[in-house]
């Protein structure tokens, strides 16, 4: 199918007296993968190979229907066939008559792997290597001004490269080929800045570097900053006259601003205008954060002059049903959960990601760490140099973007850290992933106490890039306050990120569509594949909570004042509110509030501990839950606690009193190896050999309820199964070898069934897992209702 792109100039873009030209992109794929433009296609290799048809792009050809699916993992096993298809693409687009005297550039925002390009026919230039990257050519000479123009693409999905193969393509993720990213034109005039590089800090202090893309010796530039709602901010900078350089240096600073941070993200427009003999000839706008990052030596990461504590996550770039290539949606949706989750920085594994996902982080607030592809073996010194100039002058003027990463777990080359230094303006901190160099300690996955020898011995701060691996510990909550109240103790404390943010398993188009993680391989993450919450996303929460509550005991005595945390960096607590509820339960399925107020923080500063004062009624003790509720300056919940006013015993107590039976006498009848025990309109059918829960019957239908305990994480043999019978309660007891040792049921008169299962006995350990649950058909259960401290706990494993 042919895609026809025509360009309208409209009034606006001419709306001053002379002839000014802005900077214009006009896309011929689609902006992302949720709005797609199909392009002809064809596959060399694998599934639907050797006929032309038609793809949507962005997106990554396995996921519809082509090539061959591969893990990373797949080029050292030998029972797996390693899928090098190339892929081919051809699209057409009209080009007006008006873009004759322009340059006109192409640019591909991502494409797996090695990509050639031809327009009508002709090369647009050098073979481009490396899947993550933003690359272009200027295909000004092989247009055809006026008429229909045949772009074709031919894209292999190995490198012939072998260190962007050992880099991008034998790592621990999945393997896709295709244009992933958007590709557009730019429409630019003859002369123009082809690179802005912006170093904007947080006492207003300004500084860019203008790459003209030739010499426009008498030239200026003027430099004004607006705020989001159009309004100018400070006076106009202005530039001496250029000379033979391509080059323009901007000095200056702005009045008035406020600063970036996550908490905080302050943004800015800033325009830049290209002037000759006094007219402007072009203009660009970029968004601009001011701020000012430092690594400070045997000490921490400060921005804006606050020690920082990174609450981070690793994020690969995926969704099971498109592979690399995402949404706006996709972006959005994954920032706002990181949000949630009260993370305040995120971990680019192990690539750059997409332009539209910085711009989030730039506006939402996050701390970003933009990384250089690279698993465990580098770029050598040829490519390397070239990526990474391409990854900085995509992502350099990026607020959000603190640190680089030069690779991962060994994916470097030491000697390609300068020119991180060469291209990077801000001169942002380079940092090397699981490594102790440049003066920060990132080791991946310590134990404990590796973690707590690192903080007694060490100097420099340490910021594990990887930790808490959702696979091994069974959810990341199940660990993290330790570790984290460890980590705390040490001035050098500098936080760290989890591994990883969600499970990616893959939709398989070639298995009728189920999700495939390559059994253990693909990451285990916080969420599920489809960026379900699952139980750590809420003890993640909690322990990232910026508003952090000491523990307390609610009784009679309770004076309504807690002792609370500011753990922010930059907001006092006096922006934020407060809401409490005071809870009564009115039997097993309702619970009503008694009474409730919201309140305004107290002055708390960031890292100060202060008293706030609920001012609780009188007569609070009446209700059965205490519920807080913390938001921030926007509104948005940060997190919530609740407290049981009234013991265990009492509440149950009050619950069962309007659901007790008249209690009758116990009938127990034995059929071949089985027990039931009839009390009142209550039947119970216990295995008389092993004591399990066969059936519940209420007044002569079946109650959903049965087939328990069983053992999980490990595998006891019944010992021995007894029971006995008192006027008023049965009991069955039985005793196993191993885990647990001793489970008893006990039936009252009243019909109330009871169970007690042994804990742990003190030898058992080196356990993956451990714990009971019920056999029994999963559609049969509507749900369970836990009354603890919560809402929401996840145990120790």
């Amino acid at each position: 199918m042919r895609y026809f792109l025509w360009l309208f100039f409209t009034a606006c873009l001419y709306s001053n007296s002379f002839s000014q030209e802005h900077y214009e992109r006009v896309y011929l794929s689609g902006k992302d993968a949720a709005r797609t433009v199909d392009w002809d296609f064809k596959v060399s290799d694998g599934r639907r190979s050797g006929e032309w048809t038609t793809i949507p792009v962005p997106s990554n050809w396995e996921l519809h229907g082509f090539g061959r699916y591969n893990y990373g993992h797949d080029h050292k096993n030998p029972d797996r066939t390693l899928g090098k298809e190339e892929g081919h693409y051809r699209h057409t687009f009209n080009v007006p008559q008006a873009w004759q005297d322009k340059t006109i550039n192409i640019v591909f925002d991502g494409s797996m792997t090695d990509t050639e390009v031809f327009v009508n026919g002709k090369s647009a230039g050098d073979i481009h290597q490396g899947a993550f990257y933003r690359f272009k050519y200027d295909i000004s000479q092989l247009l055809d001004y006026g008429q229909e123009n045949l772009l074709e693409v031919k894209v292999a999905k190995h490198s012939a490269d072998a260190t962007v193969n050992r880099a991008e393509r034998e790592a621990d993720f999945w393997i896709f080929g295709g244009i992933f990213r958007p590709v557009f034109l730019e429409i630019l005039p003859v002369v123009h800045f082809e690179r802005i590089s912006i170093d904007a800090k947080a006492d207003g202090v300004f500084k860019a570097r203008l790459q003209l893309n030739q010499a426009y010796a008498g030239a200026t530039a003027e430099i004004e900053l607006y705020d989001m709602q159009g309004q100018q901010i400070g006076n106009t900078i202005s530039t001496p006259k250029a000379g033979q350089d391509t080059i323009i240096h901007v000095e200056g600073k702005f009045d008035g601003i406020t600063s970036w941070n996550p908490e905080h993200p302050n943004l800015y427009t800033a325009r830049f205008r290209l002037i000759k003999d006094g007219k402007p000839v072009y203009q660009k706008e970029e968004i601009v954060g001011f701020r000012t990052v430092e690594l400070r030596v045997n000490d921490g990461f400060y921005v804006n002059g606050k020690q920082v504590v990174f609450k981070g996550v690793n994020r690969h770039s995926f969704y099971p049903n498109t592979g690399r290539a995402l949404s706006n949606e996709n972006h959005m949706k994954d920032i706002l959960l990181m949000k949630e989750m009260n993370m305040n920085a995120v971990r680019m594994s192990h690539y750059p990601p997409d332009e539209r996902f910085l711009d989030l982080c730039d506006s939402l607030g996050l701390f970003v760490i933009d990384e250089l592809a690279g698993w465990q073996t580098g770029y050598d010194t040829k490519i390397g140099p070239k990526l990474i100039r391409e990854m900085i002058l995509k992502d350099e003027n990026h607020p959000s973007i603190v640190i680089w990463a030069n690779g991962n777990e060994g994916g470097w080359d030491f000697r390609n850290e300068k020119w991180f230094h060469t291209y990077d303006l801000q001169e942002r901190p380079v940092i090397y992933p699981w490594l102790q160099k440049n003066g920060i300690d990132t080791f991946h996955y310590p134990n404990y106490n590796t973690a707590f020898n690192k903080h007694v011995r060490g100097q420099d701060p340490f910021m594990p890039t990887e930790f808490m691996h959702g696979l091994y510990d069974g959810g990341h909550g199940a660990g993290l306050e330790d570790f984290w109240k460890l980590y705390k103790t040490n001035p050098h404390f500098t936080g760290g990120f989890l591994w990883s943010f969600a499970d990616e398993a893959v939709v398989r188009t070639d298995k009728d569509n189920i999700l495939d993680s390559d059994g253990n391989h693909a990451p285990d993450g916080i969420l599920g594949p489809y960026h379900e919450k699952e139980g750590s996303f809420y003890t993640i929460r909690d322990i990232w909570s910026p508003v952090q509550i000491s523990p307390i005991t609610i009784n009679e005595f309770f004076d309504g004042k807690l002792y609370v945390e500011n753990t922010y960096i930059y907001t006092n607590l006096e922006v934020c509110t407060f809401e409490w509820k005071l809870t009564r339960l009115d039997g097993f399925e309702n619970a009503g509030t008694f009474q409730s107020d919201k309140i305004s923080g107290p002055d708390i500063q960031p890292g100060e501990t202060r008293i706030l004062d609920l001012k609780l009624p009188e007569n609070f003790f009446e209700a059965d839950l205490l519920m807080l509720t913390a938001f921030n300056p926007s509104g948005k919940e940060i997190n919530n606690w609740s407290w049981p006013i009234r013991t265990p015993a009492e509440t149950a107590k009050n619950l069962l009193s309007d659901s007790a039976v008249k209690e009758s006498e116990l009938i127990v009848k034995e059929t071949g190896n089985s027990i039931q025990i009839q009390a009142g309109n209550l039947s119970y059918s216990f295995n008389s050999e092993n004591g399990r829960l066969l059936e519940v019957v209420k007044d002569n239908s079946p109650i959903s309820f049965g087939g328990g305990p069983v053992s999980v994480g490990a595998s006891p043999k019944s010992h021995r199964t007894t029971w006995k019978k008192n006027r008023d309660h049965f009991i069955i007891t039985t005793e196993y070898d191993g885990y647990p040792h001793r489970v008893q049921w006990r039936i009252e008169a009243s019909g109330l069934l009871y169970l007690e299962v042994a804990s742990p006995r003190i030898w058992q350990k080196d356990l993956d897992f451990l714990g009971i649950s019920f056999d029994y058909p999963e559609e049969l259960v509507k749900g369970v209702r836990y009354m603890g401290m919560g809402p929401y706990r996840v145990w120790k494993n």
